[in-house]
């Protein structure tokens, strides 16, 4: 042990030396260099480095450095002219082998430039326990001396996690003073402070207002209505970054009234009226807490107004002497009545004239039977054309009647010429009359089936059974009430052209008694074919329209399985009236006609009667199919007048009091006062505008026992349309296969394609060319006029293969897909039934009363009391709003006589389903108002509870 510290204390000494030993070397080598220069009669030249009278310069020194993690830092120096150069680390010199030297030579002066670095390691500086930190510092040696550098110092960075001030959220008046403090936590190198507004960064130089130069302090000296929102203090240095908690800034708004709006035309166009002038408190609208305006909003007085006289005509006068010219004329007036008070002229000419003599008035001294004026002979031209016009129509009519009468006497199937191992998967169809013992038919061994009423080949892709615009030939269709295509080759298309379930039943107009039953008729489907599987995860419906007797305690009426549903909120009946409430949905052809770009992205929903007057908003949800974004999409709310045109109510981003919008990811909630028939439609902003549709594949049996059809099937996803689907599906004999599954279809104009992947080989064969089909994007992107499908025929090689097993694949170009594995039996006693919807409100579509609603009234009541009263702090209905997402348009709300019942009502229209008290009592317990939790009181005691309101945090 001692020889071996003897040895390594001589080490230590040899390494301090060693600078020493370079230096002698290298002198000794000019000298000898020099003797060498002497030898030969050369002088040295006056730029070597040992020029007299030159002292070490550093043209770079080494600078201060943190350690990052475990990463070393390097340490830099650069001298001239310097013959050598070392680093020395806490007063001792580093090894000679750990430097890494470079020279090179001045141009300007000659001298000898020598750069030397190292590198310093994290357990270095660790191991160092000095009273000051880690430092080093370079030495320069020259031929007269030598120089120092500055000392750097290396230390470890490093960020605490915890901030030692967290800033807290303040509610201010506008043009109130914010100061918000923040202290970092502790770091080396000390953190940088950065102020963040809603996750965005401040720029207190762009913004006068703000200064965050007070000891990482943000002042805001007179509060915006802007300066709302959530503030963020983040840290950072080398090392990391590190965010404190929000805090929530409130600046909160009394309300002003607007100045009152012109007075509004005389509601009757004649007689005794009145008109209306109103004022909205938006001069400011009250935010955040804010005080509402006090006063009224609306104005009324009457007024009176001529009624409009229209115009009518005097008889005609006598007729006129005959002129020289063998006419006579008469006239009329409009006289009986004349026109008044804006009313119309009358129509219709006011003077009339003819020819006076029969053909016998002289002209040009010549008798007029003798004139033969032009016109006569385009007369005689006009007869020859109109003959030969009849005898062409006598020719077509005839060859009609005689092609009619062959048909009559010919059998009644078409044979296709198949062309699609030449074209591909789309072809177009050529139709030819068949007859028996034809050799040109694809299989004439097949006797013709009387039931089949067309037989072709070749992928088809239709938007609907009754669909006849993507065929060739749609007239052959047309009178036909039933179709079952059989396809004789390997590829088969199962359609039913059959007749719709469809809705009948004049409008509600007037108030009906409880017991009045009033007879709704319906077209039932015809019975099914034998092969038609049994349905039973849907009902049958023979119509999408329900009705309801609501008086004055409200009520829910729900359209089953369709998303649909109408909330008569308590009291919105006067007492002792009831009405019959209708609800339907137009399954027919869409009236609503898209403007440019603009899409249906929902049903069109009727409810009524139209001339029913509440007192208070009712709530309509109405599914709908797009992926919400305001970024993507402008959605609008539209309703039909008595005209049938469609008139914008308001966009869903608007601000209005005539009625509010609440769009949720797949329903939208509106409040309304009157009836009627709504829509909404949507206008793409961007190409990233997604549609949701449904995907979703049928099966069932063909005539021919050997065949399967599926039916691939892209819709939009709302209930309804689904809905419509399983029933044309269940007429059929179609059985879903799969679970449905959502496609995000977007508007970029990149089209649909639809494949069959994974068949069993030597089990099932597909025709060639048409296991993959593809859809225009502006068939699916419009599609909502009837439901869009795909269809595929799979033939089986033998009759024992009863399984089929293959992948659907339903895929956007350029956009999403999804895959349906299909999985099931042939068989109908062997297959699994998928359910196509919840049953939860199929039971009862009308209900009445309490028990239609989550909230119990006498809980109701307490609520609206204690919010409806506004609050300095803002702890009243508009909080109520905020903590149930109701965050645009408050407005509207305030326009109510309780606010807080409105919002409620909304509330019951989203949580129809789930009555999710919980969240409702939570929201409570946030704002302060309650402890009581409402999902824990059982029904009977909800009916006798007691709020029990206790003032927290200052209330």
């Amino acid at each position: 042990m001692g020889t071996a510290a003897a040895a390594g204390e001589g080490a230590g000494r040899a390494l301090r030396w060693l600078p020493w030993l370079g230096l002698c070397f290298w002198a000794a080598g000019a000298a000898a260099a020099a003797a060498r220069g002497t030898d030969n009669g050369e002088a040295l030249p006056e730029s070597i480095p040992s020029a007299p009278g030159t002292l070490p310069h550093f043209i770079e020194e080494p600078d201060d450095a943190y350690i990052i993690k475990s990463n070393p830092i390097a340490l830099r120096c650069k001298a001239r002219p310097a013959m050598q150069i070392f680093f020395k680390c806490n007063g001792e010199w580093v090894h000679q082998n750990e430097h890494v030297s470079e020279e090179s030579l001045d141009e300007s002066s000659g001298l000898k430039v020598r750069e030397v670095f190292i590198n310093v390691t994290r357990q270095q500086v660790e191991d160092f326990h000095g009273p000051e930190d880690y430092w080093c510092q370079c030495v320069a040696w020259s031929h007269l001396g030598t120089s120092k550098s500055r000392k750097a110092s290396v230390r470890i960075a490093y960020l605490r996690k915890n901030f030692e001030q967290d800033p807290q959220g303040r509610e201010v008046p506008i043009e109130g003073m914010i100061v918000l403090h923040c202290r970092p936590p502790e770091g080396v190198p000390a953190a940088e402070v950065e102020w963040l507004k809603n996750e965005e960064p401040i720029d207190s130089e762009q913004d006068e207002n703000i200064d965050t130069r007070a000891d990482h302090n943000l002042i805001i000296r007179q509060a915006r209505l802007s300066d709302s929102g959530n503030y963020t203090c983040m840290a950072a240095n080398i090392v990391a970054k590190r965010r404190s908690l929000s805090a929530t800034v409130v600046v909160y708004v009394n309300g002003g009234w607007s100045s009152w709006t012109e007075w509004s035309a005389c509601n009757v166009r004649c007689g005794r009226g009145w008109q209306k002038r109103s004022r909205t408190c938006t001069n400011p609208a009250p935010l955040n807490g804010g005080a509402f305006c006090e006063g009224m909003s609306v104005q009324k007085i009457t007024c009176t107004s001529l009624c409009p006289v229209d115009g009518s005509w005097e008889v005609w006068s006598e007729w006129s002497v005959c002129s020289p010219e063998c006419e006579h004329l008469r006239i009329r007036e409009c006289t009986a009545p004349p026109p008044r008070n804006g009313g119309k002229f009358c129509e219709g000419l006011s003077q009339e004239s003819e020819n006076c003599t029969d053909g016998l008035c002289i002209l040009d001294k010549k008798p007029l039977h003798e004139i033969k004026p032009q016109s006569m002979e385009n007369a005689s031209d006009i007869a020859l054309y109109s003959g030969l016009g009849a005898a062409v129509v006598a020719v077509a009519v005839l060859v009609i009647g005689v092609t009619l009468y062959r048909r009559s006497q010919s059998d009644y199937g078409v044979d296709v010429i198949d062309s699609s191992a030449l074209t591909g998967g789309f072809q177009t169809f050529n139709f030819k009359t068949v007859r028996q013992g034809n050799s040109l038919l694809l299989n004439s061994s097949l006797q013709p089936d009387l039931t089949v009423s067309r037989t072709y080949s070749g992928p088809i892709c239709l938007q609907d059974p009754l669909d006849k615009e993507l065929m060739t030939e749609s007239s052959l269709f047309n009178p036909l009430s039933d179709i079952k295509v059989k396809v004789q080759s390997s590829f088969m298309v199962s359609l039913g052209v059959s007749e719709r379930a469809e809705y009948h039943g004049k409008n509600h107009s007037g108030t009906f008694p409880h017991g009045n039953n009033r007879g709704f008729t319906a077209v039932h489907p015809r019975n099914k074919t034998p092969y038609i599987q049994n349905l039973s995860s849907l009902p049958t419906r023979t119509e999408l329209r329900t009705t309801g007797v609501f008086g004055h305690l409200g009520g829910r009426l729900v359209m089953p399985n369709t998303g649909v549903s109408l909330l008569i909120p308590h009291g919105a009946i006067p007492e002792e009236n009831s009405w019959e409430i209708y609800m339907s949905i137009n399954q027919g052809e869409p009236s609503l006609q898209s403007d440019g770009s603009e899409v249906l992205l929902s049903p069109e929903v009727t409810c009524g009667p139209p001339d029913m007057i509440v007192t208070t908003p009712f709530a309509l949800t109405i599914p709908h199919c797009a992926d919400v974004s305001s970024e993507h999409w402008n959605i609008h709310l539209k309703k039909r007048t008595q005209q049938g045109r469609w008139e914008e109510v308001m966009s869903v981003e608007d601000e209005s009091t005539s009625c509010y919008c609440l769009l949720d990811p797949f329903a939208c909630h509106v409040l309304l006062d009157s009836f009627g028939t709504y829509a909404l439609t949507g206008e793409p902003i961007t190409d990233c505008a997604v549609k949701q549709l449904k995907v979703a594949v049928f099966g069932c049996m063909s005539c021919n026992s050997l065949d399967y059809n599926l039916r691939v099937y892209c819709v939009d996803n709302t209930p309804c349309a689904f809905q419509e689907v399983v029933s044309d599906e269940k007429h059929h004999g179609g059985q879903l296969l799969e679970e449905p599954k959502l496609l995000h279809f977007k508007g970029n104009t990149f089209s649909l394609q639809i494949s069959v992947l994974d068949i069993p080989p030597f089990l099932w064969r597909i025709k060639p060319f048409t296991a993959c089909q593809e859809v225009p994007f502006s068939r699916v992107w419009s599609s909502n006029r009837q439901p869009l499908h795909c269809a595929f025929s799979l033939e089986r090689y033998t009759p024992t293969t009863t399984q089929l097993s293959c992948k659907i694949c339903i895929r956007q170009l350029k956009g999403h897909e999804q895959i349906l594995q299909v999985q099931t039996s042939i068989l109908e006693n062997e297959r699994e039934t998928i359910t196509f919807f919840a049953q939860e409100d199929s039971t009862f579509p009308a209900q009445t009363g309490p028990k239609a609603f989550k909230i119990p009234y006498s809980i109701r009541q307490r609520i609206c009391a204690t919010f409806d009263t506004p609050n300095a702090k803002g702890k009243d209905w508009q909080m109520l709003a905020q903590k149930n997402s109701i965050n645009r348009n408050l407005s509207y709300f305030a326009t109510q006589s309780s606010p807080s019942a409105v919002i409620l009502n909304l509330w019951e229209a989203r949580h129809q389903h789930d009555g999710d008290l919980d969240s409702l009592a939570c929201a409570l317990e946030e704002i302060g108002r309650t402890h009581t939790k409402l999902s824990n009181i059982t029904e009977p005691q909800l009916e006798e509870a007691d709020f029990s309101y206790s003032r927290q945090n200052g209330l």
